[in-house]
């Protein structure tokens, strides 16, 4: 079982192809906390701004 790791490894520590998808991947999961952040952001000042209104229509 170990050899087998041992194996993969290696094969994987030699092997450029997967420092492709490895960066891709970082790429994704930062855009994803950046546009939730923002999203959440632009969310509240929405969520304050409607209050804000609604407030004022009454």
């Amino acid at each position: 079982m170990k050899s087998i790791f041992a194996k993969t490894w290696s094969r994987f520590k030699s092997d450029e192809r997967g420092v492709t998808l490895v960066e891709y991947g970082i790429a994704l999961i930062l855009a994803v906390v950046l546009g939730g952040g923002a999203l959440a952001t632009l969310g509240n000042d929405v969520g304050n701004k409607m209050g804000a209104a609604s407030t004022q229509l009454q």
